[in-house]
């Protein structure tokens, strides 16, 4: 605004020095003569201050008679309905239901470990093997011997139906075959206890124990950790004052602050039990994890939706006041005339739930009102004001 002033000024002094100043400035300029050009420019100088002085007593007389330039400016808002979803935010880590550790069934040496960290796995597939200490043998001898009684039984029963040979015969050769049958099959529970399988399909996250360690059941003797990266979720403890909001299907945000990503789920369940210690039930979200980036016990911030509200007011809460009695109040605009100038009243309103900088208006204002947005904590109540937009809403 300065700069405009000094223009208009040295042209209002340049114009009215006979029309010809700019080429007497022009003249001294080629002259090269220094005292000349510093009594040119000491000329100008004085002509400014004058000007400027007496714009400065235009501009407050301008203010003192002109009742317009004393409105407050402001903009406004228009009230309407739009749907409300209010989020309690938690915090919680994802977990999964698939994510154990190995154990050997038998005790032995490690003599062949068939995967490797970070391998992906089937269910059923063969991870590790251990010396079975000649069980292996041992069940080629019971075969060989079940095989000899099965051909005893079958003849012995061939005879017997055709009424040769004694009952007593067929009988024992009966329980010979069974009995050899059934260690057959015990001792291939016992062999088969030599191999490590996957339980599931996944990934194996760690080999713990070098091929050739001697391993034996129980703990201390894990030998791969798998994890299943596909069924991955999250579980929040929620306070009890929310188990009416809180349901299964209900929409719910899952924000990973490492990754820089948000998953959008349902709650998939609620507990039914209440922790007297904390006073607070289980809510279960499953997380969907087709990129493989999501990890178990990563950090996760949850947005749960408790109330929704499909016709509400919201207004920013920065335009909300409170009296001395702890009513809180917002000011509304009238109809402005064609100059933008309104009267304002103060409107005590009633609210409700808060998200983020928004706030539920259940009383107080209806759709159309127009409310003091910008402005709206140098405002009194019944002062006009200068609406600079009637028709933006935030």
């Amino acid at each position: 605004m300065k700069k405009i002033i000094a223009i208009a000024i040295i042209t209002i002094v340049l114009s009215s020095c006979g029309g010809g100043t700019q080429g007497s400035v022009e003249d001294v300029l080629t002259a090269q003569d220094v005292a000349a050009i510093r009594a040119k420019k000491n000329e100008l100088t004085e002509a400014y201050k004058t000007l400027e002085a007496e714009i400065k007593l235009l501009d407050s007389a301008i203010a003192e008679l002109d009742e317009n330039a004393k409105l407050p400016l402001v903009t406004t808002i228009t009230a309407k309905h739009e749907k409300f979803d209010h989020f309690l935010e938690l915090q919680g880590d994802v977990s999964t239901k698939q994510n154990v550790l190995i154990y050997p069934e038998i005790a032995g040496t490690l003599y062949r470990v068939y995967v490797k960290d970070g391998q992906k796995v089937r269910k059923g597939q063969l991870l590790a093997a251990i010396d079975d200490g000649g069980l292996s043998s041992q069940l080629a001898q019971m075969k060989t011997q079940a095989e000899l009684a099965k051909t005893t039984f079958e003849r012995q029963k061939r005879l017997w139906e055709q009424n040769i040979g004694s009952e007593i015969q067929y009988l024992q050769a009966k329980s010979q075959y069974e009995s050899q049958s059934s260690a057959v099959a015990q001792m291939q529970s016992q062999v088969s206890k030599s191999t490590i399988r996957a339980p599931f399909s996944g990934i194996i996250d760690d080999v713990i124990k070098d091929q050739g360690t001697v391993v034996s059941p129980g703990p201390g003797s894990e030998v791969f950790r798998i994890v299943n990266l596909s069924d991955m979720y999250v579980e929040v403890e929620v306070p009890e004052n929310y188990l009416s909001g809180i349901q299964e299907g209900k929409e719910a945000k899952v924000f990973f602050p490492v990754l820089g990503d948000t998953v959008i789920s349902k709650i998939r369940q609620t507990g039914n039990f209440i922790n007297p210690s904390n006073r607070a039930f289980t809510v279960e979200i499953p997380v969907p994890n087709k990129s493989g980036r999501i990890k178990p016990n990563l950090s996760a911030k949850v947005s749960l939706n408790d109330y929704t509200n499909e016709s509400s007011i919201l207004i920013p809460q920065g335009i909300v006041s409170e009296n001395s009695e702890g009513e809180q109040y917002v000011y509304v605009a009238e109809k402005a005339n064609d100059e933008g100038i309104a009267p304002i009243k103060r409107q005590i309103i009633t609210t409700g739930l808060t998200q983020k900088d928004k706030v539920e208006v259940l009383g107080g204002i209806a759709p159309g009102d127009l409310l003091i947005n910008e402005g709206a904590r140098t405002v009194k109540d019944g002062q006009k004001v200068k609406i600079l937009n009637s028709d933006k809403n935030e």
